[in-house]
Parts: C-alpha cells; structure tokens; sequence
C-alpha cells in the first residue's frame, strides 16, 4: 500500500521524529505505485503553485514554505519556519531507494534553522 499525505508542521517531512504523524493533514492511499507518483507530481504542481519556496528530495519527499509562515517558540526562544511537506511513502514508510526519483532533486531556498530544530534533530540522533 502507498500512501500520499500532506503535512503542515515545523519539521520537513524526511526528519521522521517520534510524533510526525501528528502533522498529517491529508492521506490518499493507492495499491500501485504509479498511480501514487501521479498523484504525488499533481499534489507537487499545486502546492508549488501557492508557495514559494521548496526543498524536493529524489526520495519522493518536498518541503514548501512561504518565509513569513513562522511562529514564536517559547521553550526556545526563536521563531520556528513551518512547512507545508508532501511525501510519497510506502506503508507509512519511507519508499524503498529503487522507487527514487534523483530527478525530483530540487530547491530554490534554504529554509530557517532555529534552535527547535537543531534541539529535536539531537535529541532522537539523527544528526
């Protein structure tokens, strides 16, 4: 089963920290792969559309961002950049490296570091 789901939260979609799923806004499911990629392409074609800056991974995953779209962390003391991400997964998994797209390999912007993100990323290992 291939799942196409859009996220808006703090984190791009490829951290995979322990609470991720809590920022899925929509899930489209699919027996074939193909079709989930085709789904995948339109759902990219429309959030490009509406914002203007992306970061895309060949591993099926994007991350869009409009800079004004941040909020103020109290525990850290820094604005948070939120995202609105796209992946293509594989049961609720990151797609298997033969399904890569390396052509969907992309960006136009780097997003925001805040300290939130550098503290979450250290804290699961995943440096």
């Amino acid at each position: 089963m291939y799942q196409v789901i859009r996220m808006y939260g703090a984190m791009e979609p490829w951290w995979f920290l322990d609470d991720w799923k809590e920022d899925i806004t929509k899930v489209l499911e699919f027996d074939n792969y193909h079709e989930a990629l085709q789904c995948y392409q339109k759902e990219w074609a429309k959030l490009r559309r509406r914002y203007s800056d992306f970061n895309s991974h060949g591993d099926i995953m994007t991350a869009f961002w409009n800079k004004q779209d941040q909020h103020w962390c109290e525990e850290c003391g820094d604005y948070v950049q939120r995202y609105h991400s796209l992946a293509l997964l594989t049961d609720w998994q990151e797609t298997p490296s033969s399904w890569f797209r390396p052509t969907f390999t992309k960006q136009n912007d780097t997003p925001f570091r805040s300290k939130c993100f550098i503290k979450q990323k250290n804290e699961q290992g995943q440096n």
